[in-house]
C-alpha cells in the first residue's frame, strides 16, 4: 500500500529513467544476405544437434535445449529426480550463480521457461534477436554443471513441494496422475514427471548432481533455434560455445513391456462447478506406424460433426472433446466430457460410452478422416505464425517423436486412409475396457470471515545486493534502448463503423482474422435477464441462419478452417480460402441459428447447470473478492440465477444479439499472407452490409472508489494448499499518468523470478511458495492491483507477514536505481516478444472487469506475460496481483484479502504492521 506522497518520488523517479537515455534499438541486420534455405542442421563432434530454423515474423529467436531424459530414466523410488533436476538449472552453475542467472534473464525480457516429460526434459528462452547469444552462453554453462548444494537445494525442495502441493489441489490432475497409474502400470509411464512429496524429501543434492552428470551431455541433446537469425552465422555462435563440451557415455535406457489395459473407474471430488467424466485409452505411440492414423482418429471423435459432440447439441453434456497424448513408445487418448453440477455422472459416461461404440459400430465416416488431414495441413502452417510455437514443434518432433522434421508427421497423417483409422479403432477403442474417472462436484461450505492469526512476525529489511554480472552479459545488457516495433498495421473505417486493422505477413501461406465486438453484459442486459449473454454464447454452436449445425461445421472442414465466434471471434485459414472463411465467420456472427428447440435444450442445461455453479468453492471465491471490491449495486456484480435464465424467451435472446452485436462497436485485425487492399475487399463484401439500429450501448463499466478492508476465507475440502488473494480496487485507470510508475514498481516486485523481491524473498530465500507475483488490471474506468500467493496452510501467515515487508519497504525507501533500470529493460524488451506470434500481435491482453480482447499495437500497451518460472509440461499458473493506494485522497486502504483453505478458520490479516 503506497502512500501517496511516497507515490509522487516514486513515479519522478520511474519517469525520469525512462525518459533518459532511451535511443531505438536498432535491429541487428547481417553484413551478408541470410542463407535461402530456412532450415539448417549440424551435429558438433561431441554429437550435440542443432537446428537453426529462420523465421522473420519478429525481431524475435527462441531457443529450445532438449534434453533426451526425463521421468522414465528416474531412480526406482524417485519419479521426480528429473523434475527436481530441471528446478536446480535455476540456482546456478559454476561461473554462473542464481542471481546472475535471473538478472540476465530480466534484462532480456523475462520470458523463459521449462518442463519434464516422460522423455524430455526442455529448457525455453524467447529474447530479442540481437540478444540470441546470451541464453546459448546459459545453456552452454548449464550443460557443463550445476551447483546443487545441500543448502540450494533445502530451499528449492520447498518450492518444487508447494508445486506438488498446487497439482494435488487441482482435481483433474489428481484424475489423470490416477489414469497413468492404472493406464501403464508396472512401467516407469505409471507416474506423472511431477513427483512426490516423500520422495522430494529423501532427495539428496549428491543425487540430483549426479543425474545432472550422467544425462546432461551434449550427445542427449538437441538444440533448436528459432527466429530472425542468420542461419549459417547462428551455428558458428553455437560451435564457439558448446563445441569444447565433452561428450559422455550414456546409461541404457530402461526396458519395459506394457501390461494388457484393464478397465477400472475412479470416483473423485471436485471444487470445480461442473462435474466431468473421463475415458482413457492406451494407443499407438509416436515410433509406431500407426500414430498418425490414431491422430486421425483423433480429430474423427473430437469433429462436432461427430456422435460424441451431438451429446452437446442434444443437452446432455456441457462440451466434448477427444484428445490424444503422444508419447515415444505409447500414447494416452481420452475422450472428456463435461456435465452439470448436479447432474448424474453415471448417466453421462454412459452416453459417452454409447457414442464411442457407435463409430465403432457404424465406422469411421470417411470425409471426417479427409477432413481431418485438411485441418492438420492448416495447423501446420499455422504453427509458423509464432516463433515460440514453430521452435516448441520442430523441439517434439526431434526430441520426442524421433523425426527428422514436423512436416514429416504432416506426411504421413496426408498418407492415412480410412482402412487405417477403421484398424486402429478397432485395436485401441473399446469404451468398455477404458480406464474411466468420474468427478463429482462437492460443496465445502460458503464464505466465512477469517481470524487473523495469533501474534505476528517482524522481519529486518533484506536490501538485495546489485548483482555483478559476467563481461558476456554486462557488455550486451549495458545500455537499454527503444526496441522498434515491425508492427505497422494499415487500418480503415468501413461506412458502418466497423474499425478493420490489416497486417500483412509472409512467415506463413494462412490469413487470420481476429474480431472483438466491445461489450458488457452487466450494462447491456435488461434487468431481470441476467444470463441471457451465455444463452446466446452457447447458441453460437448450432450453425447459421441459412446453414445448420452440421452443415456449418462441414463448410468449414471442406476448407480447413478453425473458426468460432462469440463476442470474440476468429477464422484462420490457408490463404486460398480466405475469402469463403470470412464469408462463413460474418454469416455466424450477424445471423447466429436460434431455433426454438435447441433453444429451450440450451436454456435448461443452463438452469440445471448454475446450482452447482453458484455453490463451488471456485465459483464462491471469486464472487466473494468481487463483492468486497466492489459496491453493492455494480453492474459487473449481476450473476445469473435459475429464475432469471428460466424466464428468458428466444426474443430476448435475439434481441439481445441486436443490442450487442453491432459494426461500429467491432473491431477485426487481418493478419497473414494477404495485401490490405484484398483483405479490405473481402471484409467489406462479408461484412459490410451489417447494420446497427438505435444508439450505441454503454460498454464501459463506471469507476469505483478505492476498496475497503476485508478478509473472508472460502473453504474447499478438495484442496491441500490454501490459495491466497489480496486485492484492492485504485483511482488509476489505464490512461493515467501514474500508470507507467506502477507498472514499473509492479516489475520490481515480480515478473522476473528470482530477480524481483517477491520471488526472492518467498521463493529463492525460504521455499515458501511455488509462485507468487503483482499484476495490474487496468481498464479505461478502472484499476486494480492483485496480489495471489499459494502456499502450505502453516504458512501462510509467515508469507503475508513476509510480503507486507516488502510493501511497506517500496511504500518508505525509493526504488534502488538498478532495480528501476532491470523492469524498465523488462519492459522495454517486452515490445519485440510481445511481436513473436501472429495472434499476440493481433490480440490484447483480457479486461479484468469485463470485455475481452481488443487489437492494438504492441508497442502502446503492456502485455501481462506469465511470469518466469521453471515448471512441468502442464503446470499453469493463475495470474497475480499486488495491493496499492491511487495518489491523492484519504487514509491509506488496507486490500481485500481472499484465502481459499482447506482448514476453515484459517485466513490473514490484510492490515498492514505499522
Amino acid at each position: 500500500m503506497h502512500e501517496a506522497g511516497v507515490r509522487v518520488r516514486w513515479a519522478a523517479v520511474a519517469l525520469a529513467v525512462i525518459l533518459s537515455s532511451c535511443a531505438a534499438r536498432p535491429r541487428n541486420v547481417p553484413s551478408a544476405p541470410f542463407s535461402s534455405d530456412p532450415v539448417v542442421r549440424r551435429t558438433l563432434a561431441n554429437g550435440l544437434q542443432v537446428v537453426v530454423v529462420r523465421n522473420s515474423l519478429a525481431p524475435v529467436v527462441t531457443t529450445v535445449i532438449n534434453y533426451r531424459v526425463g521421468s522414465v530414466e528416474t531412480p526406482e523410488g524417485f519419479p521426480g529426480t528429473a523434475h527436481a533436476g530441471e528446478h536446480m538449472m535455476f540456482r546456478g552453475s559454476p561461473g554462473l550463480s542464481a542471481d546472475q542467472l535471473a538478472s540476465i534473464t530480466a534484462g532480456m525480457g523475462g520470458r523463459f521457461n521449462a518442463d519434464t516429460q516422460q522423455t524430455v526434459t526442455q529448457y525455453f528462452f524467447t529474447v530479442p534477436a540481437d540478444e540470441f547469444e546470451l541464453p546459448l552462453r546459459i545453456e552452454a554453462t548449464r550443460m557443463r554443471g550445476i551447483l546443487a548444494t545441500e543448502g540450494l537445494w533445502e530451499h528449492e525442495r520447498g518450492a518444487i513441494e508447494q508445486e506438488v502441493a498446487q497439482d494435488l489441489s487441482t482435481p483433474e490432475f489428481v484424475a489423470y496422475e490416477k489414469i497413468l497409474a492404472a493406464v501403464f502400470r508396472g512401467t516407469p509411464y505409471a507416474h506423472d514427471p511431477l513427483g512426490t512429496r516423500p520422495s522430494f524429501d529423501r532427495t539428496t543434492a549428491a543425487m540430483l548432481r549426479q543425474f545432472h552428470d550422467t544425462w546432461y551431455a551434449p550427445n542427449n541433446a538437441i538444440l533448436v533455434i528459432a527466429g530472425d537469425v542468420d542461419p549459417e552465422a547462428t551455428l558458428a555462435i553455437v560451435e564457439r560455445l558448446f563445441g569444447d563440451v565433452p561428450r559422455k557415455e550414456l546409461p541404457e535406457r530402461p526396458a519395459f513391456l506394457f501390461e494388457p489395459l484393464a478397465p477400472e473407474r475412479i470416483d473423485l471430488a471436485t471444487d470445480r462447478p461442473y462435474g466431468l467424466v473421463l475415458l482413457a485409452f492406451r494407443m499407438p505411440g509416436a515410433d509406431s506406424a500407426d500414430y498418425a492414423a490414431a491422430r486421425v482418429l483423433a480429430s474423427v471423435l473430437a469433429s462436432h460433426r461427430g456422435p460424441l459432440f451431438a451429446l452437446v447439441a442434444d443437452g446432455k453434456a456441457l462440451d466434448t472433446d477427444f484428445s490424444i497424448d503422444g508419447l515415444s513408445a505409447t500414447s494416452l487418448a481420452y475422450a472428456e466430457a463435461p456435465f452439470p453440477g448436479r447432474a448424474e455422472g453415471t448417466a453421462v459416461l454412459a452416453d459417452v460410452r454409447h457414442a464411442l461404440a457407435q463409430t465403432l459400430k457404424d465406422g469411421v465416416p470417411a470425409d471426417l478422416v479427409e477432413a481431418a488431414k485438411r485441418h492438420e495441413v492448416t495447423d501446420a502452417e499455422l504453427r509458423k505464425d509464432s516463433v515460440e510455437g514453430l521452435a516448441i514443434a520442430w523441439s517434439r518432433a526431434l526430441a520426442v517423436e524421433g523425426r527428422a522434421s514436423p512436416d514429416d508427421l504432416v506426411r504421413a497423417i496426408e498418407a492415412v486412409t480410412v482402412a487405417d483409422v477403421e484398424r486402429v479403432a478397432q485395436a485401441f477403442l473399446d469404451p468398455e475396457r477404458a480406464v474411466v474417472a468420474v468427478l463429482t462436484p462437492r460443496a465445502s461450505g460458503e464464505p466465512v470471515p477469517a481470524r487473523a492469526p495469533a501474534g505476528g512476525e517482524s522481519f529486518a529489511p533484506e536490501h538485495a545486493e546489485q548483482v555483478s554480472l559476467p563481461a558476456w552479459a554486462e557488455k550486451a545488457l549495458r545500455s537499454p534502448s527503444m526496441p522498434t516495433s515491425g508492427v505497422h498495421p494499415v487500418g480503415a473505417t468501413l461506412p458502418n463503423g466497423l474499425r478493420l486493422l490489416v497486417q500483412p505477413e509472409s512467415v506463413s501461406r494462412t490469413v487470420s482474422v481476429y474480431g472483438h465486438v466491445r461489450n458488457e453484459p452487466g450494462l447491456e442486459a435488461p434487468p431481470g435477464q441476467e444470463g441471457v449473454d451465455e444463452v446466446l454464447e452457447r447458441l453460437f454452436r448450432y450453425g447459421t441462419a441459412s446453414l445448420d449445425r452440421l452443415s456449418f461445421q462441414r463448410a468449414l472442414d471442406e476448407i480447413g478452417a478453425q473458426e468460432w465466434a462469440t463476442t470474440d471471434f476468429a477464422v484462420r485459414v490457408l490463404h486460398d480460402h480466405f475469402a469463403r472463411a470470412v464469408a462463413l465467420l460474418a454469416d455466424h456472427v450477424i445471423h447466429p441459428r436460434l431455433p426454438e428447440q435447441d433453444f429451450r435444450t440450451v436454456r435448461a442445461q443452463l438452469v440445471a447447470e448454475l446450482p452447482g455453479r453458484l455453490e463451488s468453492p471456485e465459483y464462491l471465491a471469486k464472487r466473494s473478492l468481487e463483492a468486497a471490491l466492489l459496491p453493492a449495486n455494480d453492474p459487473a456484480l449481476r450473476q445469473p440465477t435459475p429464475s432469471t435464465v428460466e424466464s428468458l424467451g428466444l426474443d430476448d435472446v435475439r434481441a439481445y444479439h441486436r443490442r450487442a452485436f453491432r459494426p461500429d462497436l467491432t473491431t477485426l485485425v487481418v493478419i497473414g499472407r494477404i495485401a490490405p487492399e484484398e483483405a479490405r475487399a473481402v471484409i467489406e463484401r462479408s461484412f459490410g452490409a451489417w447494420t446497427a439500429g438505435g444508439p450505441k450501448p454503454e460498454t464501459d463499466l463506471p469507476p469505483v472508489p478505492p476498496s475497503g478492508p476485508a478478509r473472508l476465507e472460502v473453504p474447499d475440502a478438495t484442496r491441500v494448499q490454501d490459495d491466497v488473494r489480496l486485492a484492492e480496487t485504485i483511482g488509476v485507470t489505464r490512461s493515467s499518468p501514474d500508470y507507467y510508475a506502477l507498472d514499473l514498481g509492479n516489475h520490481v516486485l515480480a515478473g522476473a523470478f528470482y530477480a524481483t523481491r517477491l520471488y526472492r524473498d518467498l521463493r529463492e530465500r525460504r521455499g515458501l511458495v511455488y509462485h507468487v507475483g503483482s499484476s495490474l488490471h487496468m481498464t479505461k474506468t478502472r484499476g486494480m492491483i492483485e496480489l495471489e500467493y499459494a502456499c502450505d496452510p502453516r504458512n501462510v501467515a509467515h508469507a503475508r507477514a513476509i510480503i507486507e515487508r516488502d510493501l511497506r519497504e517500496m511504500r518508505r525507501t525509493p526504488v534502488r536505481p538498478a532495480e528501476l533500470l532491470q523492469a524498465r529493460r523488462l519492459l522495454l524488451s517486452n515490445i519485440p516478444l510481445g511481436e513473436s506470434s501472429e495472434e499476440d500481435i493481433a490480440r490484447g491482453p483480457p479486461h479484468p472487469f469485463g470485455g475481452g480482447p481488443a487489437a492494438r499495437r504492441a508497442s502502446s500497451r503492456r502485455r501481462t506475460l506469465p511470469p518466469a518460472r521453471c515448471r512441468r509440461r502442464r503446470g499453469g499458473l493463475p495470474s497475480v496481483g499486488a495491493t496499492g493506494k491511487p495518489r491523492g485522497g484519504g487514509a491509506r486502504a488496507a486490500p481485500v484479502s481472499l484465502a481459499i483453505s482447506r482448514n476453515i478458520g484459517r485466513g490473514i490479516d490484510p492490515r498492514p504492521s505499522q
